[in-house]
């Protein structure tokens, strides 16, 4: 098996294990990895930006040279398993296993989906008090303040957002890096949330995190966009809200993928929200567009996983595409 021909069928039953299982229930390495940044912010910390570029790069940097040592066994094990084909059958499918459990470790899908989900029943049911407690599980606001429309339009942007950062962003680093990629963009991603934010703490601490997560984002927030607006139900909307509203939103790639939701679901996303304490007021996405509801949670999360499937697609055959043409360039 070729290896554009490995990352492939990786990828796809990567996609299919978040699809069926979800994030593994015990022993997480994101999580494992999120203590272990943690414990560096703590003994590196100082409220300056070079100290934290270099907890940026030794955090990140760790984490795409480990994905690097894992395809690297990958493929000593792939060598192994072309030399003893005839005895084992296995045809040096090692590199297949290595990227399905990386890619399986870097998708969120699954996750996202069932706490959009949790906190959309709650609404429905009329239990408000149980949608707040539930809502930090996917973002950051403050919830005690918000009524049930607030919490619904939270969690359609946060839906939004995070399939761009917990799927697509994934697949596409996947396809152009391989395992380092996956590895390295969910690291990034996880710093961004970690210490990212513009609190008195990480202001400059976390602004290489912040940064990089921006660069790192850039081409999967606008992958994402662009497929809702093919995979949603108003195209056109989704396109006109995302050339008239992106550019005003705050995060250079929050905003095409909020924007482009909110255009094909006919929403009207963004204003006033409050983190930790503090109050943000944010520009109006799709204008025309009618305020969030509880039914509107489960209309994002099915155009959230049209688009995880259409990445998938997109970057697969992508990016066997370009590894065809860099393993005719080396033979």
């Amino acid at each position: 098996m070729r290896p554009s021909d490995a990352h492939v069928w990786g990828a796809a039953l990567g996609f299919a294990a978040d699809a069926l299982f979800g994030d593994p229930r015990r022993g997480h390495p994101v999580a494992a990895f999120g203590r272990a940044a943690g414990a560096a912010e703590r003994l590196m910390w100082r409220d300056d930006r070079a100290t934290g570029a270099l907890y940026t790069a030794l955090c990140a940097g760790g984490a795409t040279v480990f994905g690097g040592a894992l395809a690297g066994v990958g493929r000593s094990a792939r060598r192994v398993g072309r030399a003893e084909e005839a005895i084992s059958g296995l045809g040096g499918a090692a590199p297949v296993v290595v990227t399905a459990l990386a890619t399986w470790t870097a998708l969120g899908g699954t996750g996202l989906a069932r706490e959009a989900r949790a906190v959309g029943s709650a609404l429905e049911s009329g239990d408000l008090e149980l949608a707040r407690e539930l809502l930090p599980a996917l973002c950051g606001r403050d919830p005690q303040e918000l009524d049930a429309a607030a919490v619904a339009r939270a969690v359609v942007e946060s839906v939004a957002e995070n399939t761009s950062d917990a799927v697509v962003g994934a697949l596409v680093w996947g396809a152009l890096s391989g395992v380092p990629g996956l590895t390295g963009f969910r690291a990034v991603n996880t710093l961004d949330a970690m210490v990212g934010h513009r609190s008195r703490r990480h202001r400059r601490f976390g602004w290489a995190s912040a940064r990089l997560d921006d660069v790192a984002g850039w081409p999967g927030a606008r992958l994402t966009a662009a497929l809702a607006a093919l995979a949603g139900p108003d195209p056109r909307g989704a396109v006109r809200a995302w050339r008239t509203d992106a550019h005003r939103h705050p995060s250079p790639n929050a905003g095409p993928v909020e924007a482009s939701f909110a255009g094909a679901l006919g929403l009207r996303l963004g204003g006033t929200l409050s983190y930790g304490g503090r109050t943000e007021h944010r520009p109006v996405l799709n204008s025309p567009g009618r305020t969030v509801r509880a039914a509107d949670i489960g209309r994002a999360v099915r155009l959230s996983r049209r688009v995880g499937l259409l990445a998938l697609a997109t970057t697969a055959l992508t990016g066997a595409a370009v590894r065809r043409v860099r393993e005719r360039r080396t033979r």
